[in-house]
């Protein structure tokens, strides 16, 4: 009874803040890069360490899928590409031989700021700038935290100029995701607090679509790709 009434006030939830979402339609003319935050084993691997899912979770599952498809197609087309994470261990380990794959180790949950350099320079505003890109396409975990904050900054960026010619900032859903905590759970741990998946998944995209970000819940390739 109690899952079913929470997954009842969820729908309601969207409901009342709907997030307007899109088909991304891409073709070999486009000038997109394409950013995946934190796909690795410690926080998309069952096991994979204190911050990964417990059990098997249908949401990250998703996620890791939609990515890696996405993550194949621009690696063969020579599109550009830019992981950001915190953890090193990547669960798209082929990535690492890639030629047009920029592989960034931050050290902070924004993945903007963690770009930064010593010297003042970001390698996410050169990674743009060097590829003319006018567009980025935005997935990974999680939704309301990493990717979030990224997103947020990345639009601050390019609404004050930092970032031109980028101008959009895509988050494309069914290939991010969040972890989750139930209030049961978060109750037996000291100073945890309840996280339930689905909903914070939903506000993150909602907050994203406030700041400015387009949200799309799937990608299409032209014939030609």
């Amino acid at each position: 009874m109690a899952s079913s009434s929470l997954s009842q006030s969820i729908e309601e939830v969207k409901k009342q803040i709907p997030v307007k979402q899109d088909t991304l339609h891409l073709s070999p003319d486009q000038s997109i890069g394409l950013v995946l935050i934190d796909l690795v084993n410690g926080f998309c691997t069952v096991g994979g360490g204190n911050l990964a899912p417990k059990v098997p979770n249908n949401q990250i599952a998703e996620m890791v899928e939609e990515a890696e498809k996405l993550a194949r197609v621009f690696c063969d087309k020579k599109w550009q590409y830019l992981h950001s994470s915190i953890l090193i261990i990547l669960i798209i380990g082929w990535l690492e031989g890639e030629t047009n794959v920029t592989i960034r180790l931050k050290d902070c949950i924004d993945g903007f700021l963690g770009s930064l350099e010593k010297d003042g320079s970001n390698v996410f505003v050169d990674w743009v700038k060097t590829n003319h890109l006018k567009a980025v396409l935005v997935v990974g975990i999680c939704t309301d935290i990493c990717v979030l904050d990224f997103v947020s900054s990345a639009l601050s960026a390019r609404n004050r100029g930092i970032l031109t010619p980028l101008q959009e900032v895509i988050v494309y859903s069914q290939a991010c995701s969040t972890y989750d905590l139930p209030l049961h759970v978060a109750e037996t741990i000291k100073d945890a607090i309840a996280h339930p998946q689905d909903l914070m998944h939903h506000i993150g995209l909602y907050i994203a679509q406030g700041r400015g970000a387009k949200v799309v819940s799937g990608v299409s390739f032209t014939t030609q790709l």
